[in-house]
């Protein structure tokens, strides 16, 4: 079979034929790939070839060079720059030959290639030509060349680190803006220019900086908005939204001459797709400020002055932008799918994030429009009128919605009944959401009946509003107990019994099964001493179910009914988690039932099922509750423990193995010892997997911790083992424009405190404490570098000034030298410590003042 067969198969809907021909193909690129890369490019190439086939070529060539993760792609790098130069330059030069194909999909593939091949060459210094070569493309006639000319210098700029190409920035950015011009004759090169600059900013920052050059983007990018083709304004509007997220400081003088005035006007085309990218482009101005406010207030609470400050675009166009939003919000769509966006849901987005950019001043621009509009006798009217009050529910300060909240309440409660669906739908949201966000606004006396009595009956309605009332309840339960003395008690017969009704559907329609269940799960969570008869019924009808769908487990036919029976368990174990940590260690006489049930459903679904993981997590959940008396249960399931923990290929599943072997030592204590061998064993072949995902690894050295602190001085057998893998894991160093690996790094620091806190609990106070000594020194390098990282999550301080005080207790004048480094001070006054801390911070310093004085 040839290569044009077999790529032709790669896309046949015959499975079969599929699966052996990505094999054979498979099989040739590891037997020489050389070889196979120009069997591949002599596809891509050959324009008598069907379009299709080129089209997997150019595919299958560059999945050969890059990959989503960044060691499978320093791999791939490395295998091609392995590949003769011969070899490579025939590769390319077919790969520039097809961006002028005459097949368009051809040309847009071949770009994909194109960049491919120049982020591995590129920064190794190799093909040093093609930039000059790309830039001479421009000049030619051939549209369906410069169109896929431009679409390659795109992708390059998005995926490659700008420093390789500082010194061509000024010519690309020029090639780029000078095909996006309004004089371009060819609306196609002028999206594909449009495009370019948008995956390009990034890389043009230091053009951005320069006034002069920022001035003449920014005006070929506005009159690309006044463009006659719509396509070709669709991209400059979204070229628009991402300078507003990159370069939002530089803004003030552009909305005064021209942003405000082509957005507001592009809200406004006939073209929805025109108008939602000029929606976005105002909801994108509301998220930077939503986040700026944000920032400023935190630097506020530090004593310190903001980096960037808000400009408050939104606060100054509110009046401008409000009508228009409010106006699409009327242009619902009859049937419209929930997952398909469309106008009035971009607009009924941008409300929400400006009521949250501008806050209190949005309630006197919506509140007109949402009392002429709540009782209009067009239903689009009436819904736009409901989800601008639910739009309005975030920003301003709650006691200013107080009042209208009250107001609204009856209203909204009797709009439950509709004569319209989608009214009901938006209604049972609204109300939903205030039970979220303002359940404190809501007078237990007047209104909590009537609307816990509208969800209910909304339980029966379509399946979205179902799901609505669901969610409703579900805050309703989570927020009344704190604002309120009245407990739900009294509802919770009914509203259990309407939920379990629910249930009892064969299908999960808008998922609204799940979120019954999901609602069951919360008001278990939330009940009060007075409901304990009604959640232990709940618990009996839970397991009487769990068994009857065991029993039938056999009879399952297909696919469907297959999907149906995992579901329904996993919404099992949902509500067995809530009530086994409602009930605590009072759950003991019905262990045995619980885990009779969990192990034989473990039995059955495999190890692909998720409906394993969620038995995992009963089991967990029950070694929590009982303690001790988990220790009957824990040799039948180590047998199904054990394997999940081997799952290398299933990081999900593993990393809940290892949070299970975390729950069993916290529960057993001591007694943990009988199987802490085992575990450590386990975990450490784990660390060194190389099938086994990466962050699934960070648990499993938190795990030693939790394995130190119950075993305490035993833990010596295991001592240097993890201290030296602890060593190692912290000493990474990324590479500073590895932004993944850094963020990976952050978490990877906090994962070894965590295991270092456990660790020096484990001793403290024995004689075997002194052991920690010889690695006092790394810990403390370990806890400089977690806090001097930027973007460490904020458990990381209480760890490190918890450990510092710690290490300076136990061991006083013996670690002097360590402890009077200058970092130590200084963090442990740093201004940057959560309110939360600042005791664990205050206690840290006394101990390392008196080890040092």
């Amino acid at each position: 079979m040839n290569a044009s067969e077999l790529l032709a198969n790669t896309l046949s809907p015959d499975a079969a034929l599929r699966t052996d021909a990505a094999q054979k193909l498979e099989n040739a690129s590891r037997e020489n790939f050389p070889a196979y890369m120009l069997m591949l490019s002599a596809e891509l190439g050959n324009e008598s070839s069907l379009p299709h086939v080129r089209n997997a070529a150019g595919l299958a060539l560059k999945n050969a060079l890059t990959a989503k993760e960044s060691a499978r792609s320093e791999e791939y790098s490395n295998r091609w720059l392995a590949v003769p130069p011969e070899t490579r330059s025939k590769i390319k030069h077919d790969s520039l030959l097809a961006l002028g194909s005459s097949l368009k999909q051809v040309g847009t593939v071949a770009a994909q290639l194109v960049s491919a091949i120049a982020t591995v060459e590129l920064p190794n210094g190799q093909w040093p030509e093609l930039v000059e070569l790309l830039l001479s493309f421009m000049g030619q006639s051939n549209v369906n060349l410069r169109v896929a000319t431009l679409q390659a210098i795109g992708f390059i700029c998005e995926s490659i680190d700008p420093s390789v190409l500082s010194q061509r920035s000024n010519e690309i950015l020029t090639a780029v803006v000078h095909g996006a011009r309004k004089d371009e004759l060819s609306s196609e090169v002028q999206f594909a220019a449009i495009t370019a600059l948008k995956n390009s900013l990034d890389f043009v920052r230091d053009n951005f900086e320069r006034e002069g050059e920022r001035n003449y983007i920014m005006q070929v990018v506005c009159e690309a908005t006044q463009n006659s083709s719509s396509v070709v304004q669709v991209a400059a509007f979204e070229c628009l939204v991402s300078i507003m997220a990159y370069y939002y400081h530089y803004m003030g003088f552009y909305m005064e001459q021209a942003l405000f005035g082509l957005t507001v006007l592009g809200m406004k085309h006939p073209d929805s797709n025109v108008a939602m990218q000029a929606v976005e482009f105002w909801s994108t101005v509301c998220d930077e400020e939503i986040n700026l406010n944000k920032e400023a207030l935190q630097a506020s609470e530090y004593g310190e002055t903001p980096e960037l400050e808000s400009k408050n675009f939104a606060k100054v166009a509110l009046p401008e932008l409000v009508p228009v939003l409010l106006t699409l919000m009327t242009r619902q769509e009859e049937d419209a799918d929930e997952d398909e966006w469309n106008i009035s849901m971009s607009a009924s987005y941008c409300l929400g994030a400006l009521s949250q950019a501008v806050q209190d001043p949005i309630v006197a621009a919506v509140m007109p429009f949402i009392e002429s509009n709540i009782r209009s006798d067009d239903w689009h009217f009436r819904e736009a009128a409901v989800m601008a009050f639910s739009c309005i529910l975030d920003g301003p300060d709650p006691s200013l919605l107080n009042s209208l909240v009250n107001s609204a309440m009856p209203i909204l409660i009797h709009m439950m009944t509709d004569s319209d669906l989608q009214v009901r739908d938006t209604v049972a949201w609204t109300l939903g959401k205030v039970c979220d966000v303002l359940v404190q606004t809501i007078q237990p006396d007047v209104h909590l009946q009537p609307l816990v009595v509208a969800f209910v009956n909304g339980l029966k309605a379509s399946p979205r509003i179902a799901a609505n009332c669901c969610w409703g309840l579900q805050n309703l339960a989570e927020g009344m107990g704190a604002y309120s003395e009245l407990t739900m008690s009294t509802y919770y017969e009914g509203v259990i019994q309407a939920l379990l009704g629910l249930t009892e559907s064969a299908n999960n329609e808008a998922n609204y099964r799940t979120a019954a269940y999901e609602c069951l799960a919360t008001w278990v969570t939330n009940s009060s001493a007075e409901t304990r008869s009604q959640i232990e019924n709940l618990l009996h009808i839970i397991l009487q179910r769990m068994e009857h769908l065991i029993s039938v487990h056999n009879q399952i036919l297909g696919m469907d009914d297959r999907n149906n029976w995992n579901d329904l368990q996993s919404n099992f174990c949902s509500v067995l988690i809530s009530i086994i940590r409602k009930f605590s260690h009072e759950i003991k006489p019905n262990a045995d039932r619980i885990m009779t049930l969990v192990l034989q459903l473990i039995s059955l679904v495999g190890k692909v099922s998720t409906v394993l993981e969620d038995a995992f997590l009963v089991v967990g959940t029950l070694a929590s509750s009982l303690e001790q008396d988990f220790a009957p249960y824990i040799t039948a399931f180590l047998q199904f423990l054990f394997p999940a923990l081997k799952a290398h290929e299933d990081s999900q599943l593993c990393t809940i193995a290892v949070g299970i072997i975390g729950d069993i030592s916290r529960a057993l204590g001591e007694k943990t010892k009988e199987y802490s061998a085992g575990f450590m064993q386990l975990l450490s072949e784990n660390l060194q997997s190389n099938a086994l995902n990466r962050d699934a690894k960070i648990p499993i050295l938190e795990c030693f911790g939790d394995i130190a602190l119950a075993i305490g001085p035993a833990f010596e057998d295991y001592l240097d083992h993890t201290m030296n893998v602890l060593r190692q894991a912290g000493s990474i160093t990324p590479n500073p424009m590895d932004y993944e690996l850094q963020d990976y790094l952050s978490v990877l620091r906090e994962g070894i405190l965590e295991a270092y806190t456990g660790i020096i609990s484990a001793f403290k106070g024995t004689e075997q404490v002194r052991l920690l000594q010889p690695h006092i020194q790394d810990i403390l390098e370990l806890v400089k570098a977690a806090l001097l990282d930027e973007g460490h999550g904020e458990p990381v301080y209480g760890l490190a000034y918890g450990i510092v005080g710690d290490l300076a207790e136990i061991f006083g004048s013996q670690i002097k030298p360590l402890l009077l480094q200058d970092w130590v001070a200084a963090e442990l006054k740093s201004r940057r410590c959560p309110p939360e801390n600042k005791q664990t911070m205050r206690w840290a310093r006394e101990m390392v003042k008196r080890a040092t004085a």
